[in-house]
């Protein structure tokens, strides 16, 4: 998949084709459905998703702004899996919050990418003051001579698949829940770093990977599968996400400790996939106390691996 970043290097990009327009935050069974319809409308053009970094709601809201259902990384490799050709990257500044809904549909879609066809959600806006939205566009559609069609909702579980249920899900620590929606089960992809290797002295070393701060998932240990490796299946292991109080940490990191593997993982990436919440992140009195506990831990995350089953995508 090719990645175009800012409207500066729209002439890079490919024209015509299949166009939509979201965050995409977690490329979940909705955003899937609505990449397999663009597809099918338009299959000869390239397709093509625009998309916001930051967010919009992050540029408005900072710190209020909701957590994020996967990183940068995972949103680029899901929509490359999910067949995307191009992601136009556009950086959500002051110029694009102040920017018209008619300057957008110039600049952006009539002179950068060309639409043959544009899908959109039920629930899209754009422009400043979000004043934008399916009507204004279907005024430029008939202008331009592009196809414009507005995506039905997607229901799954009796509602409406979002991304807002999936964080509200994954907050919870609900993994199962947020996997229905998701169509597979929620995963966090990052590079292994160097730690204290303080988990090798406890006889657990472990990869140590560093995760967004706004990342969804709640904090705690995890019973855990891990891609990346020179396997063809994922490996079981069990995992620690939070900031480490027993060990005065700071930093959000995701340490994973494989079962029954041994090797080097430094600047390796993993794909980390959240199997079930164990239990909540808590400091313990001494490191014996975290031993016995992590003793614990290893023992909960192989009984459920040995039982669960990936939900049906």
């Amino acid at each position: 998949m090719r990645l175009i970043r800012g409207r500066q290097h729209l002439s890079h990009a490919r024209r015509g084709g299949a166009v939509t327009i979201g965050n995409f935050d977690g490329v979940h069974r909705g955003h899937r459905a609505m990449l397999e319809r663009a597809r099918a409308t338009e299959p000869a053009g390239p397709l093509t998703v625009i998309s916001f970094e930051p967010r919009p709601l992050d540029y408005f809201l900072g710190e209020r702004a909701p957590s994020r259902v996967v990183g940068f990384r995972d949103r680029h490799e899901l929509l490359a899996e999910a067949g995307v050709d191009q992601l136009l990257l556009l950086r959500f500044d002051a110029a694009l919050a102040g920017m018209s809904p008619r300057a957008f549909e110039q600049d952006v879609l009539q002179q950068g990418l060309a639409p043959a066809y544009l899908l959109i959600g039920d629930d899209f806006r754009y422009g400043r003051d979000r004043a934008g939205d399916a009507d204004s566009l279907a005024a430029t559609a008939a202008d331009q001579g592009f196809r414009l069609e507005v995506m039905p909702t997607v229901e799954g579980q009796g509602a409406r698949v979002s991304s807002t249920r999936i964080r509200r899900h994954l907050e919870l620590g609900e993994t199962r829940q947020a996997a229905a929606l998701l169509g597979q089960w929620p995963r966090v992809t990052a590079r292994v770093r160097r730690g204290r290797q303080l988990g090798r002295t406890l006889g657990y070393p472990t990869a140590n990977l560093a995760v967004h701060e706004r990342l969804a998932a709640r904090d705690g240990v995890y019973a855990v599968q891990v891609e990346g490796l020179d396997k063809a299946e994922p490996l079981p292991a069990v995992a620690s996400l939070g900031r480490r109080p027993t060990v005065d940490g700071r930093r959000r990191l995701l340490e994973v400790h494989l079962f029954d593997w041994q090797g080097d993982l430094y600047g390796r990436h993993l794909r980390v996939r959240l199997i079930r919440h164990l239990r909540d992140e808590e400091r313990f009195e001494d490191l014996s106390a975290l031993r016995r506990q992590m003793d614990e831990d290893s023992r909960a995350a192989r009984a459920v691996l040995a039982e669960e089953q990936v939900p049906v995508t």
